[in-house]
C-alpha cells in the first residue's frame, strides 16, 4: 500500500512539474513573439519612412524588408525573416495597409496568451486579448495617429 501511495505522490509531482515547464515554455514563446513582432514593426516603419519621393509606401511582402528593390543599392530593414515562435514557421498573418502593402503582422498561433497586462506603451493594446492573433504589430505614421506612429489593433 505504501508503494502505491508513493507512486501516486510521485505521479502528481511529475504532473505538476510538467505543467510548470509547459507554462514556462509558453511564456518564453510569448517573449520571443513580442521581440520578433516588434522587430518586424520597426522594419516596416523604416521601409515606409525611406520611401523615395513624396508618396510613402508600405512593403508589399516581408521579403521587401530583406532587400528594398526601390533602390539600386542594397537597403535592408531586416537581416532575416523571423520565425513565428508559436507556430515554428516563417508564415505570419498579415495586416493589410490601405491601398497596397503590409501594415503589420500577427501570429497564426492558437491559444490564449498568459501575459494579459504590464505591456510596454507600444504594446498597450495587447492587454486582455483572448488570442495571439489579436496581438497585431502594426505601424501607422504619426501624422495619422498622433501617438508616435505606433498603433496596435
Amino acid at each position: 500500500m505504501a508503494v502505491l501511495l508513493l507512486v501516486a505522490i510521485m505521479g502528481m509531482g511529475m504532473a505538476a512539474a510538467g505543467m510548470f515547464w509547459r507554462t514556462q515554455l509558453q511564456r518564453e514563446k510569448e517573449q520571443d513573439l513580442l521581440f520578433a513582432g516588434d522587430q518586424i514593426r520597426s522594419a516596416i516603419e523604416a521601409y515606409y519612412n525611406a520611401s523615395p519621393g513624396a508618396v510613402k509606401q508600405y512593403p508589399t511582402s516581408l521579403n521587401d524588408l530583406l532587400k528594398d528593390s526601390r533602390y539600386p543599392d542594397t537597403r535592408r530593414y531586416l537581416r532575416r525573416l523571423y520565425v513565428d515562435p508559436l507556430t515554428g514557421n516563417s508564415e505570419w498573418g498579415m495586416v493589410p495597409a490601405p491601398g497596397n502593402g503590409i501594415l503589420g503582422v500577427f501570429s497564426l498561433g492558437a491559444g490564449e496568451p498568459f501575459k494579459q497586462a504590464n505591456f510596454p506603451l507600444k504594446d498597450a493594446e495587447f492587454e486582455h486579448k483572448q488570442s495571439y492573433a489579436e496581438w497585431k504589430f502594426t505601424y501607422r505614421p504619426s501624422s495619422a495617429l498622433g501617438n508616435r506612429g505606433q498603433s496596435l489593433q
